[in-house]
């Protein structure tokens, strides 16, 4: 064949070596370019320094009893909820298990003025004697919102939740005030 005698038809490494600094002087050139109004600079707080980062709930210890079981933090958002400027967590968390609807315990977070200290709870929205199940956990505009799955008597069985209610927190007042929809919307069987 013809072909065959053509040098770029067989690469030698001295080829390959060619192409991958040709691309890597290509990427490092890119990255170099940018827009006339990028700007590399991140937001400062009201003291000059960079905002705290949200509370992480893996550094805290949540009033809850799991025996031998660990306690898992199975849902978690942030967000400003009292319009401070800094941000809280939210955490959902729980015992451990393989199977039924363990209860859920709804804990909102705050990091202290101290940065480098443990964050701290500064609310429970749902303690976990309450026998409820959190099935979904958002924040939106300030306000804290989830699915909540229950029981409707003693007798239904604790693996198998019947009742599901949507509830809101927001914070007024200086306090977490919860609502929910009316029961003809939001409790039904599930």
């Amino acid at each position: 064949m013809a072909g065959q005698d053509l040098l770029h038809t067989q690469p030698r490494p001295m080829h390959w070596l060619a192409t991958a600094t040709a691309i890597s002087a290509v990427v490092a050139a890119a990255s170099f370019i940018q827009p006339p109004d990028a700007t590399a600079t991140t937001a400062r707080d009201a003291t000059g320094l960079h905002p705290a980062a949200a509370p992480d709930p893996s550094k805290v210890t949540f009033p809850v009893v799991c025996g031998p079981n660990r306690l898992d933090v199975v849902k978690k958002a942030s967000g400003d909820l009292d319009g401070d400027g800094t941000a809280e967590t939210v955490a959902v968390v729980r015992c451990h298990s393989e199977m039924g609807s363990p209860p859920s315990g709804v804990y909102v977070l705050a990091q202290p003025s101290e940065r480098r200290a443990a964050p701290r709870i500064v609310a429970t929205l749902l303690a976990p004697a309450q026998q409820r199940s959190v099935q979904t956990l958002t924040i939106k505009d300030g306000a804290i919102s989830g699915a909540v799955l229950g029981y409707s008597t003693h007798d239904i069985p604790r693996c198998c939740p019947d009742v599901r209610k949507s509830l809101k927190w927001q914070w007024k007042g200086g306090k977490f005030v919860q609502s929910e929809l009316p029961a003809s919307v939001s409790t039904r069987r599930v």
